[in-house]
């Protein structure tokens, strides 16, 4: 697996060092964590990781569109290694917990607007909002 991610690197032109391979790695077993989560997981690996070298990190992987920022209302913002295609999210109001959604019909149908007002619309962000299984049987 890490040669995946050396060679997704090469292919935006970043250098491919510890940290990064090591975040990358971490938000593909974790999907939708926050920054504090991924410093936590990164450390497992690379206990003298500063905090500032994740941030960087993170940065530099979400201009590179490696990774995706997302940022429901009134939440943390988090991290996923899903991208490259037009998924949406589904968030527990109770607990927070975040799943990925696939577009319901044909092939991103949400990048066609009814308006686009001249826009070209590369990516649509649809948040589903409700209550988990886990959430929902503890009621």
């Amino acid at each position: 697996m890490t040669a995946d991610y050396e060679a997704q690197l090469r292919a935006v032109s970043l250098r491919v060092t510890r940290p990064r391979l090591a975040v990358l790695a971490a938000l593909h077993d974790h999907p939708h964590v926050d920054t504090d989560t991924v410093i936590d997981l990164v450390r497992t690996e690379l206990p003298t990781v500063s905090h500032q070298a994740v941030y960087d990190v993170l940065r530099a992987l979400t201009e590179a569109r490696l990774v995706r920022r997302i940022q429901p209302a009134g939440a943390t913002a988090r991290y996923e290694s899903r991208v490259r295609d037009n998924h949406h999210h589904v968030v527990c109001r109770s607990c927070g917990a975040i799943a990925d959604v696939d577009c319901a019909v044909g092939h991103a149908p949400c990048l066609t607007a009814s308006d686009d007002h001249g826009f070209v619309i590369d990516e649509a962000e649809v948040v589903y909002w409700g209550t988990c299984p886990d959430c929902a049987s503890s009621d």
